[in-house]
């Protein structure tokens, strides 16, 4: 799902780390994860090394997505599945990863995840998917030549994706159980009759009228009885031609 890419990215940052230019990885330099020719193809064409040291936050991001989650669909994708393919994609490319993932639901395995991937992704209970994503990638993983270098952060990395993907699968969508606050305006719509319509084009929707209640009308009917008596009382001392009126 497009709303968990911030959380997705965060986790993913937190493996990636900082400045690394290992000569036996074979990404060649990084930062924040971001090799120099990716960084090259979306941010800045002719960018240095010292370029890549200090890439923005927002410029990672925009790697990130463009790069990575926008090629495995991660936006389509359910909560948990998102983020494991994600970071597969990530630490091994989003071919790869889009081609183990189709393995585990057992449809063509092209490396583009379309309709098909993405009916029987959603026909799986995610949890099953996100153990056998993470189950594949570690097989991948422990075959590679650069295992011996770097398999016990790979190992570690797969258990807290794994751990962390299936706590993004079980957790709620963003409004399920949540209740908007109580509004003036949530005034419930009287009964529609059968066969009338919506008010027409430009015509102004009615607006509910609350009649006062029997005790308000009291209450106001007894203020101005008690207004008129005080009234007459006071007029009853007044001189009698005071307003240019004689008394009979």
């Amino acid at each position: 799902m497009d709303r968990n890419f911030a959380r997705a990215l965060s986790l993913v940052l937190t493996s990636e780390g900082g400045w690394s230019d290992n000569p036996a990885d074979p990404g060649g330099a990084t930062m924040k994860g971001v090799t120099l020719a990716n960084f090259r193809r979306y941010v800045k064409a002719d960018a240095t090394n010292d370029d890549l040291r200090v890439i923005s936050d927002d410029q990672v991001a925009t790697v990130y997505r463009r790069f990575y989650w926008d090629a495995v669909v991660g936006a389509q994708l359910p909560g948990g599945i998102d983020y494991a393919l994600f970071d597969f994609a990530v630490n091994s490319g989003p071919g790869r990863a889009a081609k183990y993932l189709q393995g585990v639901l057992g449809v063509v395995q092209d490396g583009r995840i379309g309709p098909a991937t993405l009916a029987a992704v959603r026909a799986k209970p995610a949890g099953v998917v996100i153990d056998a994503l993470c189950d594949a990638r570690l097989a991948f993983l422990e075959k590679l030549l650069t295992w011996p270098s770097f398999g016990r952060g790979w190992s570690a990395r797969v258990a807290s994706v794994r751990r962390q993907a299936l706590l993004m699968s079980a957790a709620p969508s963003a409004t399920e159980g949540y209740a908007s606050p109580a509004s003036t305006d949530d005034v419930p719509p009287a009964a529609t009759p059968a066969g009338a319509g919506s008010p027409s084009a430009g015509e102004a929707p009615a607006v509910p009228h609350k009649s006062a209640s029997p005790a308000k009308v009291a209450g106001v009917l007894a203020l101005i009885a008690l207004a008129l008596g005080s009234l007459a009382a006071w007029t009853a001392h007044l001189p009698c031609n005071l307003f240019g009126v004689f008394c009979q």
